[in-house]
């Protein structure tokens, strides 16, 4: 948490502005009179608001967020109008569910409105919050969204001079193999037997278990991927409830003390989020514990109650990810390195094509891309390099395969930096190696098999025409060295797969 980058405090900045985002909503929620249910509703709304809207550019994030009320409201009304009818709600809740999985197939917009949708309903039920109440959480909400989307686009729009990385496409399939589509129904199962269970455990609390499997799939693809995300949602709940047994329970829902320990628990989710999911579930936990605060029902035993609901929840993800529809970690991996490598050939040749003299050839994107390709792989080889995972002969090839992914990474940045300058001129030489390095990722990704390490063709040193060009040829030749020795753990069939299927 505390040493991850965080280039240009970027995190820094919007974790600041998040806390000013639901600070305004809930101070504006309280100016207007509306009752405290209401406001702890405006400054979820708000939070989720500033959270899960992540589109590629500001206007399409502004679209997105005018249009969450309009996913929002509807389940506010269908979740406060079936208080009354527990088998009912419990069916509709499950059809959110599915709806707000599904929606993901339409990239961050959809994985935006699902989320905010899911949310609202779940909000109800953390509130207990019933028909005669919907006018007054109508308001909350449209008023959160207001304000957070001033703060976000008119008060401090960041993203102005800092644009949001871009995010890679989804794995695409046609049918129920579409990772979208699939991934509905493993939610929805997970959500089913998390509902049931929780509510064994708890006729008032049941909803926990059913967020908890909910969250759990968010941003994962494979099996091993859910997994470790269950596992680090259990941990940080475990050690955020400790923190609550210490803060929020002597605090009593004093109202001063409580809102600023609120505002630090945003901040922590803000800022953590990117880089441990662990401690982000802390400071969920511990900002759960001052609300129940609030709220006038907090006690160990609610907080104790937190622990099991989410470790149910787990346990659903868990079976569900495992027994329905399972997506193999190994296929999932291969496919985002697959992608990582392309773009490697295409930054290449787009530096290329630049030292040649072609202005409108331009590697930056590609490298940019590159980078959030990259952090997929990671994500999907987490299970293998997770300190318990007992399997060390693949635990250190995939290690080897991030170390090799990140020098490419770090080559093709510099790569394409040399390419930028304006006074790189081209050199014969340039052709020849860009050409080597795409035939060594193609030899990478296609079924063939492995291409033999070091044995990579070395062009002969022409004498310097240019400052530019020789510092591309060393950052190809560094890339070559590199791609070649991503053969060796990539393509190892007398050692297994990379990961077990």
């Amino acid at each position: 948490m505390f040493v991850a980058p965080d280039p240009g405090r970027l995190r820094l900045r919007v974790s600041t502005r998040a806390v000013i985002g639901v600070g305004l909503s809930v101070a504006a929620a309280e100016l207007v009179g509306l009752s405290l249910t209401a406001s702890i509703t405006a400054g979820l709304a708000a939070l989720l608001a500033l959270f899960t809207v992540q589109d590629p550019t500001i206007r399409r994030q502004a679209v997105t967020t005018v249009l969450l009320p309009s996913v929002g409201l509807p389940v506010l009304a269908l979740a406060t109008a079936l208080h009354g009818l527990p088998h009912v709600r419990d069916l509709a809740f499950l059809a959110v569910v599915f709806c707000g999985a599904y929606a993901r197939r339409w990239g961050p917009r959809g994985h935006a409105l699902g989320i905010f949708a899911f949310m609202q309903f779940f909000a109800t039920q953390f509130l207990h919050a019933e028909p005669g109440q919907l006018p007054e959480l109508y308001a909350a909400v449209a008023l959160a969204v207001a304000v957070s989307a001033t703060v976000r686009f008119g008060l401090w729009p960041i993203e102005r001079r800092t644009p949001p990385p871009a995010v890679p496409a989804p794995l695409t399939g046609r049918g129920i193999t579409r990772p979208t589509t699939r991934q509905a129904f493993q939610v929805t199962a997970a959500c089913a037997f998390a509902l049931a269970m929780g509510q064994l455990l708890s006729h008032e609390r049941w909803y926990w278990a059913v967020g908890t499997a909910w969250w759990i799939f968010v941003n994962t693809t494979a099996r091993g991927e859910t997994l470790v995300r269950g596992f680090r949602r259990v941990v940080g709940t475990v050690v955020g409830v400790g923190a609550g047994l210490l803060v929020a329970i002597p605090l009593a829902g004093a109202p001063t003390p409580t809102a600023a320990l609120v505002a630090v628990c945003v901040f922590g989710i803000f800022y953590t989020a990117a880089p441990s999911y662990s401690w982000m579930m802390f400071f969920v936990t511990v900002m759960a514990g001052l609300l129940y605060g609030l709220l006038g029902v907090l006690h160990p035993g609610l907080l104790l109650l937190r622990f099991e609901e989410t470790a149910v929840g787990a346990l659903g993800a868990a079976l569900a990810v495992g027994l329905v529809l399972p997506v193999t970690t190994h296929a999932t991996t291969d496919a985002w390195i697959q992608r990582a490598l392309h773009s490697v050939r295409a930054c290449t040749a787009h530096a290329a094509r630049r030292l040649a003299g072609d202005d409108a050839a331009d590697p930056a994107p590609h490298a940019a891309e590159l980078e959030q390709l990259l952090a997929r792989v990671r994500m999907t080889l987490a299970p293998l390099v997770h300190p318990l995972s007992p399997l060390r002969a693949r635990k250190a090839r995939a290690r080897q395969v991030i170390t090799l992914l990140d020098d490419c990474a770090r080559l093709v940045r510099s790569l394409a930096s040399v390419a930028a300058h304006p006074d790189a001129s081209h050199d014969a030489r340039l052709a020849a190696a860009c050409a080597r390095v795409e035939a060594a990722v193609e030899a990478l990704v296609s079924p063939a098999g492995a291409v033999p390490t070091g044995q990579w063709p070395v062009s002969v040193q022409a004498p310097a025409q240019h400052p530019g060009a020789e510092a591309a040829l060393r950052h190809l030749h560094e890339l070559e060295r590199a791609l070649g020795e991503l053969a060796a753990p990539l393509r190892a069939p007398s050692r297994g797969p990379l990961v077990s299927a």
